[in-house]
């Protein structure tokens, strides 16, 4: 064979073990890749993906450096940039040795995501997808990983890319064994979790933060790392936590469940118990988006009602639990929404579980996007239902809806109408497409919608001019209704099937009836009074447009809650702590609300904030920014006061 000859012949063996390799990664089929292909946007491989497709094609091509991502678009881009430097085939003996050597894992791996997705080990395969297709989420995956690591003997902290599949954990996992897993053999006993050297950077899964963020934030570590420890004593994991909790407690980082001494309007008084003291802030943590919870006529209703009915309920609805109120406010309910019926759950969290697992069963799918509200998550996993998790866009649910066209039982879709931390607007005619091309029911959870989104403030549906056009509509009326208790509305015979079947409606009392009477009257002054939905937006427009153009991250907020996006944890609780010291009230949130790396300020607007509240509000935050180093729109007059305050 010539030298031209062998150069095409390598080539050519190379672009095939790129394909397959990326195939193996991706799951695409190797027939349906093409060296032209654009990374993502035509095979959707975004950054992450991406970088674990070169470290991979690093280890298994023996390349002198690592396999640079950024100027990597196309399949084509990845085989010219190997082909620019010296790399080494694995020889088919060699790849067969490596998969007999390491055989053991797939097992290993199979019975564990196994005995924590309910599916059985049988019916696991190794390109199984871990969110999708086995319904594991992010939270819960650090479990899975946390235990195949301490069955390797390996820290049980150590931190592996992000894997989509059972394959491509497997791949993290030989990465760490001692010559890629060669000959190696699991532990009969699990080695003790690693000691921290002396030399060792304590903070290291914190990297994005500088090292004096890291050193003022304290204990290095953050909530995802009381998750799932393994631990004779089942109360240590509490011990742990609270002595974490206490020492951000103490230096003012965490600020959670502060007890109020004032109504909760534009400004509120708050006893801040790190310090002792009470003290005004400016309230941005309010989810009355339209300021019922203090109205007159509100107040008024809830005292009449409870001097005629008492003060609860004296048993679950389908005994002695049940008034007139109740059927008054589910009437209500079903109008503004458009729909035949009502159900009224004791809580917005209720609703979700009695009602997703009412309606399914092992037999159903579940299609749940990555970022929905926790109760909607935990009312997939109590229905039993195989729980299918897209990524947050509808290309990704299409995906997943089309990969189990054909599954025999029923499908539901379940999304919030607004993402409750980043305030975002699903879009739902898109969606409500989807669900009819594949057969599936559509839920959509209104619990930040209500009251904010539509003419009159019905909400998701009405914003999309799609009022009673969504299978089930769920709701809290713990928000923009400022009450308590959650609602579904659907046909007639759905609902009529969920008074019987929701064991969260079955065995459980109700909302008491004087707060039935304050929701009912805050439903009459929402549709009586539009001005104050006007005023919110108002509000919202003007407050979103300063932090837009102070260079604020927003992401892709439309709605009353505005989410600041920093993504360190340090840097996030720091930038919490300058703010609140300013006066400004708002939530600083971390794992489990967000992932870790995506921590921010959530900041909810109402339609009590006067504009000199959103100038005192927007101030603060800039100050705060140019204080700990949130990147922020530079002005001089700005620093000028930063400087003055801090001397």
């Amino acid at each position: 064979m010539t030298e031209h000859n062998q150069a095409v012949s390598d080539a050519s063996e190379l672009q095939q073990f790129i394909l397959q390799t990326f195939s193996a990664i991706t799951e695409y089929p190797v027939d349906a890749l093409s060296v032209t292909s654009h990374l993502e946007n035509d095979l959707g491989v975004d950054s992450i993906a991406l970088a674990d497709i070169a470290t991979t094609l690093t280890k298994q091509l023996q390349l002198a450096t690592p396999l640079a991502t950024d100027k990597l678009n196309t399949l084509a881009d990845i085989v010219a940039a190997i082909e620019s430097t010296k790399y080494q085939l694995p020889t088919a003996s060699s790849a067969a040795k490596a998969t007999s050597d390491t055989h053991w894992l797939d097992d290993m791996i199979c019975q564990v995501f196994a005995s924590h997705s309910g599916y059985p080990v049988e019916s696991i395969s190794m390109n199984a997808q871990i969110e999708n297709d086995l319904g594991i989420d992010s939270i819960n995956v650090l479990s899975v990983q946390s235990e195949l690591l301490t069955l390797l003997g390996l820290d049980p902290k150590l931190e592996l890319p992000k894997a989509e599949t059972l394959a491509a954990m497997k791949a993290a996992l030989v990465n760490q064994l001692p010559q890629n897993g060669e000959g190696y053999q699991p532990p009969v006993i699990a080695k003790a979790e690693k000691p921290l050297l002396s030399d060792e950077d304590p903070y290291a899964h914190l990297a994005m933060s500088s090292a004096e963020d890291r050193q003022q934030v304290g204990d290095p570590r953050t909530m995802r790392d009381f998750v799932g420890i393994q631990h004779p004593d089942l109360f240590h994991k509490a011990r742990e936590f609270r002595k974490f909790y206490h020492e951000k407690r103490d230096n003012q980082l965490y600020w959670y469940g502060m007890p109020l001494e004032t109504p909760c309007k534009n400004r509120a008084v708050i006893f801040d118990e790190t310090t002792g003291k009470s003290r005004e802030f400016l309230m941005f943590g309010s989810n009355s988006y339209l300021g019922l919870s203090s109205h007159p006529e509100v107040i008024q209703a809830i005292q009449d009602a409870a001097g005629l009915y008492g003060a609860t309920n004296t048993g679950c609805r389908i005994i002695a639990g049940s008034n007139m109120l109740h059927l008054e406010l589910e009437r209500k309910l079903a109008k503004l929404k458009g729909r035949d019926d009502c159900i009224v759950y004791p809580s917005g969290y209720s609703a979700n579980l009695g009602c997703i697992s009412a309606l399914t069963s092992k037999h159903d799918l579940v299609f749940t996007d990555s970022i929905n509200h926790m109760s909607i998550q935990d009312g997939c996993k109590l229905a039993g239902a195989q729980r299918k998790i897209y990524d947050h866009s509808l290309t990704s649910l299409e995906k997943s809806l089309a990969k189990y066209a054909d599954h025999p039982g029923g499908k539901l879709i379940v999304t919030d109408g607004v993402f409750s931390m980043h305030g975002d607007i699903v879009d739902l005619p898109r969606l409500v497409k989807l669900a009819e091309r594949y057969g599936a029911k559509v839920l959509v959870d209104d619990a930040h919608s209500t009251g904010v989104l539509g003419k009159t403030g019905s909400g998701t549906s009405e914003h999309f001019n799609m009022k009673g056009q969504v299978d089930l509509e769920l709701g809290t009326m713990s928000k923009s209704l400022s009450g308590l208790g959650g609602y579904v509305c659907a046909d007639g015979d759905v609902v009529e099937y969920l008074r019987f079947y929701s064991n969260s409606y079955v065995f459980a009392a109700t909302i008491p009836a004087h707060v039935a009477a304050g929701v009912i009257a805050s439903i009459d002054i929402m549709l009586r009074e539009p001005e104050r939905l006007t005023r919110l937006w108002d509000n919202i427009y003007y407050f979103r447009t300063r932090l837009l153009n102070a260079g604020f991250d927003l992401e892709n907020s439309d709605s009353a809650i505005i989410p600041v996006v920093v993504g360190d944890d340090a840097k996030t609780l720091l930038f919490g702590r300058a703010v609140r010291k300013r006066g400004m009230y708002c939530q600083t949130v971390v794992f489990p609300g967000v992932s870790v790396g995506d921590a921010r300020l959530r900041i909810s607007v109402t339609s009590e904030h006067t504009r000199q509240d959103l100038d005192e509000a927007y101030q603060i935050l800039v100050d705060s920014a140019l204080e700990v180093g949130v990147p922020v729109a530079d002005t001089a007059r700005v620093r000028e006061k930063v400087a003055i305050a801090e001397a």
